[in-house]
This record gives structure tokens, sequence and C-alpha cells, in this order.
């Protein structure tokens, strides 16, 4: 062999040995003590794992490959793969960041020691300086401002008021800036001439000079153009807003009507702004979609129902007056080799908003875990929309996973948002390709930016109403940070037979589309309306923690015309009611309105052992006309220490949500407290969600 074939030979080698993927296992742990929950990701990619509730992890790596592992308030640590097949790891605690805030741009904004300025916000890659991909500040912003303008060039740029540049920007005290506002094409040419060609950034900052904004003011009005009828666009997430449901009077008002709500967007949007260092919204906090992200260990339903119904009745912990009622539903779990066939549709937004890398690019990881639970009898269609709708791949057996990967990793970002033409382009394919008794569904992955056509959340709305006649279920996946609109995927999901689920990472990615996969995706029961009568004398005044948007009209419970939420095999779903027992004296006491001609509460009323009484409804998937069950809530109340350890946790969560929203029914909203209950019934943390719900408790000021 010659010196020259050795050469490659070795070379080939040394090549294989680098390239070929083995499991490397270890442990993470801080303080002495195991981290369950830390994320362990391969540098440059978006594959990773997270650690169970030992602080163990393994993953897939190759040598030379770059783990690292990062927890929230913990430092990050880098280990370049060697030999080796086990990597253990200590994470310091982190001790630079000591406080936050946030900018009406909806970016965090961080103060160390040394009063120098850190973006925490890693997902969009903000900087005052140069980051390692040469990302700006400035570069961001006009990314998110231009997304739908068809020009490579960028905005004219006004500063309080005075023409400037945009490389301003990232000299700036990102922390002063108050608003950053969007002026569209048609009407920076109408103001600005050929100069606003590329379109407008309307940057305000707190200490802003007020004759500047004047002169800028004086320009719109020498051409007759008043602000308050230009095209602006605020950069910013939006939620909808809510008034926190009040305690009712259970004489006057003894029933309480609501729909079931399986989703748990509001979690994870709140863990991932926590992880940020960013400040929770309060309109951002659905205290049940917090409280439904935890599994609890409900019973499987024994009966032809499809699920299973549990209360549990015991004292509040943050008004020892007052108690809580648990309400449980478990959904029955289908075999994996008795699911229904799949007929899903893929839509995906690909427009320029979506080209950030915890965009597009985690859509497009994410829907590849998806497909790899696919069967050789499902279908997948890929539909996607920017400044128009369009099929990139027709209805492809499951079994083709190669070609349906290929037609992800094929997709691009760039354009308008034209959300309303996709999802009708997407429900037209489902249709198409219905699968008589099977399951059904579209699944859209955007960040709700939509902007073309159908777009205002009434039109919105309407359209997901009329497709959800079409017993086509729909589920949607939100992504991003900085500009997501949570109110719009929130509705629609709401309103289509739907559910919602906000992906940050690929370890939230995995648990909803894989470990949860026939939870989120095959519904077992649509339309799941609760109704309960409380008792008035047992009961003073009660009221519903969360669902405020998901409340019914009393006598929408028994129309079937009514849309209610979907169940999910093997999904549980909690709703909690506060309590004020009668004979107690509470400062949240409603008092009875006394009617003339209605009979109120009669001195007939025997039921002295019922709290309530609970009504359910549903259909099944492909049904027309529900199924009511009813059962009661015996008065056997417990205290805190002999309530199940479910019961307890659920409570803290709650009573974590109520107290981010600054609820004016909880008087105690001390952190430690709800610590030490979340401690006290942490249980068996399989997947150690539990333990990651204590730190970010422990994260928040």
């Amino acid at each position: 062999m010659t010196k020259l074939k050795l050469l490659f030979a070795l070379l080939l080698l040394v090549n294989s040995i680098f390239s070929q993927e083995k499991i490397i296992t270890g442990k993470v742990s801080s303080d002495g003590s195991p981290l369950p929950g830390a994320t362990v990701r391969i540098l440059g990619t978006h594959l990773g794992t997270q650690t169970d509730e030992n602080g163990k992890y393994s993953i897939k790596a190759k040598q030379g490959d770059v783990l690292e592992f990062s927890f929230l308030g913990k430092e990050n640590k880098s280990i370049t793969i060697g030999e080796e097949n086990s990597v253990n790891v200590v994470l310091e605690s982190r001790k630079d960041l000591i406080e936050c805030l946030v900018i009406t741009t909806a970016y965090a904004v961080s103060k160390s020691k040394n009063n120098k300025i850190k973006i925490p916000n890693q997902a969009n890659k903000i900087s005052n300086s140069k980051t390692e991909d040469h990302t700006t500040f400035s570069d961001e912003i006009v990314k998110l401002a231009t997304h739908d303008f068809e020009t490579k060039n960028d905005p004219i740029f006004y500063i309080n008021g005075e023409k400037s540049k945009k490389n301003e920007l990232d000299y700036m005290d990102n922390k002063s800036i108050s608003s950053i506002k969007v002026l569209k094409i048609k009407d920076a040419v109408e103001v600005f001439g050929k100069k606003g060609e590329n379109g407008a950034l309307i940057i305000e900052t707190e200490n802003r000079n007020y004759y500047p904004v004047e002169k800028l003011n004086k320009k719109f009005e020498k051409k007759d153009i008043y602000p308050s009828n230009l095209d602006f666009e605020e950069i910013q997430e939006t939620y909808e807003s809510f008034i926190e449901n009040p305690f009712e009077n259970a004489i006057s008002s003894p029933l309480s009507t609501f729909s079931i709500d399986v989703d748990n967007a509001s979690y994870t949007k709140i863990r991932s702004l926590i992880t940020n260092g960013e400040t929770i919204p309060k309109d951002a906090v659905r205290v049940e979609e917090m409280m439904n992200f935890f599994k609890y260990s409900y019973a499987a339903p024994k009966n032809d129902h499809p699920f299973s119904i549990q209360t549990e009745y015991g004292a509040c912990p943050w008004n020892n007056k007052h108690k809580l009622v648990q309400i449980g539903l478990q959904g029955k779990e289908i075999p994996a080799g008795n699911l229904p066939n799949s007929n899903f549709v893929f839509l995906i937004d690909v427009s320029g908003s979506m080209s950030a890398e915890n965009r597009l690019p985690l859509v497009i990881e994410s829907l590849k875990i998806l497909t790899k639970q696919l069967r050789k009898d499902d279908k997948i269609s890929i539909v996607v929309y920017a400044g128009a709708a369009g099929l990139v791949l027709p209805a492809t057996s499951g079994n083709e996973k190669d070609k349906i990967n290929e037609a992800l990793e094929n997709l691009d970002a760039g354009g308008s948002t034209a959300g309303g033409e996709g999802i009708k382009l997407a429900y037209k394919i489902a249709e198409e390709n219905f699968i008589k008794g099977g399951n059904n569904r579209v699944i859209i992955a955007t960040d709700g930016d939509f902007n073309v056509g159908a777009s205002s959340d009434s039109d919105m709305i309407s359209l997901i109403e009329e497709k959800r006649e079409s017993d086509v279920f729909l589920t949607c996946l939100g992504y991003g940070m900085g500009n997501y609109k949570d109110s719009k995927l929130e509705k629609l999901a709401d309103n289509g037979n739907g559910n919602y689920a906000y992906i940050d990472n690929m370890q939230e990615a995995n648990r909803f589309l894989s470990k949860e996969f026939k939870g989120s995706l095959f519904a077992i029961a649509k339309d799941v309306k609760i109704q309960i009568e409380f008792n008035p004398k047992l009961v003073q005044s009660y009221r519903l923690i969360g669902y405020e948007n998901r409340k019914l009209h009393h006598e929408d419970f028994t129309n079937d015309a009514i849309d209610a939420g979907e169940l999910g095999s093997g999904h549980s779903v909690t709703a909690l009611y506060e309590i004020i027992p009668v004979e107690v004296k509470s400062e949240y006491s409603v008092d009875t309105i006394d009617l003339k001609y209605s009979n109120t509460i009669t001195k007939t009323n025997t039921f002295t052992n019922e709290l309530a009484t609970i009504k359910f409804r549903y259909k099944k998937p492909d049904g027309k006309k529900s199924i009511e069950i009813i059962q009661t809530v015996e008065n056997k109340s417990s205290s805190l220490d002999n309530n199940s350890d479910d019961f307890k946790f659920c409570a803290a969560v709650a009573w974590f949500g109520l107290t981010l929203k600054d609820s004016k029914f909880v008087p105690n909203k001390n952190k430690k407290d709800i610590i030490e209950l979340a401690l006290k019934s942490k249980s068996e943390d399989k997947d150690g969600y539990r333990s990651e719900f204590i730190t970010l408790i422990e994260s928040v000021e």
C-alpha cells in the first residue's frame, strides 16, 4: 500500500470515528442535588433532551459534538464530546442578574451588578452589540418590522421625531425605548415621499425631546395627514384581555356553566418568559391552562363513557376561611394498535416573521417528531402560506417519512401572512382526503401574525366556526417571541374544535407531539361542557378559578349547536372552584339580592349532605347529539394536610397563577408559602415538570 493510500485510509478511519453516533449518558446536578428538567442540547442543532426526576439524561451524539447544559437560574456549561460515553455536569447558580424589566416592544432587558445591559432573550439574539451570528439589535427590529414588506432594503428611521440612521439603535440604551411603530409602505410614501418606499419605523424613548416629536407631527400636518388614520403596527406580543371571575351568590346565582379547556399554551409561554428573564403580562396568565399542563393521578374510566369524573373538597391555601372544590376528568386511553387512521394537514406559516431560529426552523424539527409517529395508513399533506397559500405536499402515506421530511426541509420564510387563505386551503385538502371514522385534523404552525385578507379576530373566528362543521379538528402550534400573537391562536383553537400549544424548544415539541401524541391529536370526546349547581344550604358564595374565556350561558349547556372543548386520549382536565361556606364571614362574600317574586332557598331543601350537583355533556368525535352524566359532590371537606398530593399541587399551581395576575381575591401572595405547598405535594415526579415548576416560582421576583 502506498503512503498516499495509507494516509487516505487513515483519514477515512478518523472520519468514521468522528461521524459515528453513540449514546451519551450522565447526570446533571447543582449544590449536591440532581436537577430534573435540565436541558441538554447539541450546539448548532435542534437536537436535545431533558433530565429525568433523578437528573439523568441520555442523548445520541458524535465525537466532537458540543453538548450545552442549561437550567433556569444556573450558568450554562458546554462540554465537547471525546471518547467518553458518560458526562456528568455540575451547574453553578447565576449571580449576575438582579433585576428585569420589559419595554413595550416585548423584549426583556436585564441589568447586571455593573449596570451593563444584558438581553437574555436568546431566542431572538438581540443585543446592543454584535452577537455570535453577527445580528445586531437594529437588524432584529428591522426583521420583525418589515417581514411583510416586498423589499430587501431597510426602512427609514425616525427616533423621537428626528430622522436617524439605523445603527443609532445599536448605541441606544434598549430599556429607554417606550415604543416602536411600523408605518407600512403605502402610508410611508404618502408622508415621506420616495424616501418612504421601504416603509418607516417611528421610535420613541422614555426621555424624548418634545420639540423634535412636534417637528415630525408638523410633517404629517403639512400633507393633511392625521396619524390616527395611518396603518401603524406596533411591534409587541398580544394577549386577549379578560376580567377575572368574581364570586357569585349561591342563592341568587346557583349555576356555573363552562366549556372544558385542555390547552396548556399559557403555562409554556409563561415558562419561556421567565426563563428569558422577562416580565409576565397579566393577560398572558390563564390559570386553567397552567393547571392543565400537569398530569394528575385520576382513576381511568370503568364504564362506557369516554372519561371518568373525580371530585375532592378541601382547604384553600391562600385564604384559610375558604374551601376549594377540585373537579377532575380523566380520558380513556386508546391502545396504540386501536388508534384510528389519521388524515393530517400541516398548515405552515412561511411568512417573513417566521424566519427567526425559534420559528420556522423549530417548526420543521417539531413536525419531524410528529412524522415519526405515523403509520402506513396515515396521510400527511403540507400546505404553506405567506403572501398566498399553496399545496407543497399532496396526501402522502405515513410510511414515506423521507419524502415528508424532505418537503419540510425545503421550506423557507419570506413575504406577508395570508393566514385566512391558508386555513381555507388546509381545510379543503383535509376534506378531500377525509377518512370516515378516522382522525381528521389540520395542524397549524405559526406565530399568529396574520396580516393579509381575513386577519382580524372576528374574521378568523367566523372562518374557523364555519370550518368546524366539517368534522375536521384543529391543533394550533404557536412559535416565537417578540411579535407573537397569542390572542389569535387561542381564539382559533377555542372556536374550531381545537387545542393550542406553545412550542418554545425541542423539549416541549417532544412532550406535546411525541410523549403526549395520543392526548394531543386523537379526540375521544368533543363539545364537553360542565354545569355545576351549588347547594345554598352549604355554600354562601363561589367562584370559578380561570376559564374566563370559556364560560357559557346557562342555556348553552343543553344547546347542541354550541361549541365546547375536546378531550384527547388519556388526557386529563382539571377545574377548581373557591368556596365561601355558609356562616363564614369573608370580605369576598356576595350579598343576596332580595327578589320579591323568586322562590329562593326554602326550608324544604333537605340535601344537606350534597355540596353541589355537577352535570357533564359531551358528544362522540363524529357525533351530533350530546350525552349527559350527573354526579354529586359530597359535603365532606378535609384539612389541607389530609388532601391528596394532586389536590395540593394543583392548588399551588393555581395560587402561583393568581399571584402572577395580582388577583384581588388572593390575600396571601407569599412566594415562600406557594413553594412550600408545591414541595410538599411534588410526589412522584417522573418527568421533572413539578420540580421545574418550583424552580420557576423561585426565579420570579
